[in-house]
């Protein structure tokens, strides 16, 4: 998948959700987003790292520490 192609799942994702607020107002859309994008990114980057924290780490362009302090608040540390 292209990057061109997520972006696409995205924005058809974001205008789904204004759909369903049906002229409600969001709140708190950008802290949202990055958490419900964040726990999925993580979980997949991991399982393919074989949950190797440094190579995930690297892969995403992150320092060792902050990958494992956002793998506690996901809950993703076993």
């Amino acid at each position: 998948m292209s990057k061109k192609q997520i972006e696409d799942c995205v924005r058809a994702s974001l205008e789904g959700y204004f759909r369903d607020l049906r002229g409600t107002e969001p709140d708190g859309m950008y802290e949202m987003l990055l958490k419900v994008v964040e726990k999925p990114l993580l979980e997949v980057v991991m399982a393919k790292a074989e949950n190797n924290q440094s190579r995930a780490a690297e892969w995403l362009g992150l320092n060792r520490n902050t990958l494992r302090k956002k793998l506690i608040e996901h809950k993703l540390l076993k």
